[in-house]
């Protein structure tokens, strides 16, 4: 349907030539062959297993993960092609939607406003539906994961401290432009006050920053753990883990501040017609009546340095504590790599994006667009 759309919008002149019945009926036989290929593998990995222990299944229905855990062998191969076959395509398939939507949305500048209306009119809902879905599946994981930390008394060790932080800073994150976004979207409304703007870039900067900051504690605690582990839990005491989360909130507020406070230093004389989907810094320079040259400095040197810094610092400690492995048994490494993996990935899905929004140049890459995917 995204590819459908895209040549409708992108390609109208052509659209009936190359969406044509052999091409549709083509392109879904080749969802069809893909599916059947996909369900083949997960079956060819199960029959891999041999099962000699226990044959109850904790878990509500029949899949391969909780399979994995009655295999009496080593699973630690069949799980990575787990992750190739289904979860690879899942955040493949994710991000080509995403990345679909971007170019079509891009590519509306060049259109007629009522062409761009007509266009719009076509696509909302299908991009309606991926936010729902994501703002929706984000809310709930990051409620379940709060729900069962505070719960569980065996989770109580400093790593689960700082995911029941990262988990409460996301879920704010994500609901502060979200449902706004889609009621508006619904009802056709367009305009947002000055003090509600505020508000907005406030709570995006604020509970965005401390996201960063509680990723960068993560990376810490996984550093102490792995290189340190007879000292883990003297170092990483109740008190410390307490003082940093701290520590990341007053660094989450003194950023979104300094924020607020470029934007109110800023002179608004002419139209006021945001050309963007949120309010941010970025689009509400264009709105100023003088030179925004200093106050471009200051937004990159607060949010644009501030990714690229603790970037570079997380994948500096990811780099250490790979290096540390070499001296860790077989499995040890096999679990250290597990831990670490998930967090490699979320932290390149959160901090190029961000280093893009806020260091390039806005003539040289469409910012709007890229923030479309690193907000969702």
């Amino acid at each position: 349907m995204a590819v459908d759309r895209y040549v409708a919008i992108c390609k109208p002149l052509h659209y009936m030539s190359i969406m044509n019945r052999r091409v549709c009926s083509v392109l879904v036989a080749i969802a069809w062959v893909g599916a059947c290929v996909h369900s083949s593998v997960q079956i060819f990995l199960t029959l891999s297993l041999h099962f000699c222990g226990l044959s109850v299944i904790d878990h509500y229905l029949c899949d391969l993960h909780p399979l994995l855990k009655l295999a009496c062998t080593d699973t630690y191969v069949t799980n990575l092609l787990l992750v190739s076959s289904s979860g690879a395509i899942s955040i493949m398939s994710f991000v080509m939607l995403i990345f679909s939507y971007v170019i079509i949305l891009y590519s509306l500048r060049n259109h007629s406003a009522k062409g761009r209306k007509k266009a719009l009119a076509t696509c909302i809902s299908h991009i309606i539906v991926v936010i729902l879905f994501c703002s929706l599946w984000t809310l709930l994981g990051n409620s379940l994961i709060i729900i069962t930390i505070k719960t569980s008394w065996a989770l109580g060790s400093p790593m689960y401290f700082f995911l029941f932080y990262l988990s409460l800073s996301d879920t704010y994150f994500s609901t502060s432009i979200a449902p706004r976004m889609i009621v508006d979207t619904l009802l056709k409304n367009n305009t947002i006050s000055f003090n509600e703007c505020m508000i907005q870039i406030f709570s995006l900067h604020f509970f965005g920053c401390q996201e960063i900051l509680i990723l960068v504690l993560t990376a810490v605690d996984r550093y102490v753990a792995i290189c340190k582990p007879l000292h883990y839990m003297s170092i990483m005491t109740q008190w410390v883990c307490s003082v940093l989360v701290a520590i990341a909130w007053v660094g989450a507020c003194v950023h979104s501040s300094v924020q607020i406070f470029l934007t109110l230093s800023l002179p608004f004389c002419g139209p006021n017609v945001i050309d963007h989907y949120l309010c941010d810094f970025r689009p509400l320079l264009k709105l100023a009546c003088t030179d925004t040259y200093v106050i471009n400095l200051l937004l990159v040197s607060n949010s644009g340095a501030l990714c690229i810094m603790i970037f570079i610092m997380r994948t500096f400690s990811y780099v250490i504590i790979l290096h540390s492995l070499r001296n860790h048994s077989a499995e040890g490494r096999k679990k250290a790599l597990s831990i670490c993996i998930s967090r490699i990935i979320v932290v390149i899905l959160f901090f190029v994006p961000c280093i893009f929004i806020y260091t390039c140049p806005t003539t040289t890459f469409p910012m709007d667009m890229i923030t479309v995917f690193y907000r969702i």
